[in-house]
């Protein structure tokens, strides 16, 4: 699924938080201290729920939550590609070995866990009262955002092209969309240039982590 559409109106608050990469009890008092309630908010993630940290399988958990959505992270691209039989070392050096040090039925739900990531949307097209935000995990590798245009994923999962663009001082807006979200990139603020907002400021390497408030 390349894109999943959501409206604001069924919830009160809507926030997306940036990489997680394991720190789940990070994120749980984040969400106290924002009295975020499971019942009426939603919580959305720019991807990369795994690896690094100490709790993935307690982030992975969060897929099955009413109140949280997510897009694929490249962490979770390298998860399938490697329960696939795809290179698996290229996930272990990017802090995949927790998952084989797993044994019994805790290696099993990550399993079945990790599979479901495959049916993560790479975009999340949010419909709020007086915008459209888009949240990815890497990149919107296009200069014009349309809904359901066909763009390439791997850029969308690994892309840094823009972000280094705005680093060298030639930042462009995205047209079609108010604002876009992303993660990906280890940051040590939030960083807000143009239209764009790049939200993981390292939360596993000692850092805060980032929730931002939509609505």
């Amino acid at each position: 699924m390349l894109y999943q559409t959501l409206s604001a109106k069924t919830w009160r608050n809507i926030w997306v938080v940036g990489d997680l990469h394991g720190c789940r009890a990070q994120l749980d008092s984040q969400l106290i201290l924002h009295d975020f309630d499971k019942e009426q908010d939603l919580l959305l993630s720019v991807g990369d729920l795994i690896d690094r940290g100490p709790d993935s399988p307690g982030c992975l958990q969060l897929l099955q939550e009413p109140w949280f959505r997510c897009v694929r992270g490249n962490h979770e691209q390298m998860a399938l590609s490697a329960l696939e039989g795809q290179d698996p070392m290229l996930w272990m050096m990017n802090g995949g070995d927790w998952f084989w040090q797993l044994k019994g039925a805790e290696l099993i739900a990550a399993r079945h866990a990790l599979k479901r990531c495959a049916d993560l949307p790479l975009i999340l097209h949010i419909e709020l009262a007086d915008r459209v935000v888009v949240i990815a995990h890497a990149d919107y590798p296009a200069s014009h955002y349309e809904l359901g245009q066909d763009v390439d994923w791997h850029q969308v999962v690994w892309s840094r092209d823009r972000l280094g663009r705005h680093h060298r001082g030639t930042s462009a807006s995205i047209e079609g969309a108010s604002d876009f979200y992303f993660g990906h990139t280890p940051l040590e603020q939030p960083l807000n240039v143009a239209n764009q907002h790049y939200i993981d400021t390292g939360a596993v390497f000692g850092n805060r982590l980032t929730l931002v408030r939509l609505q």
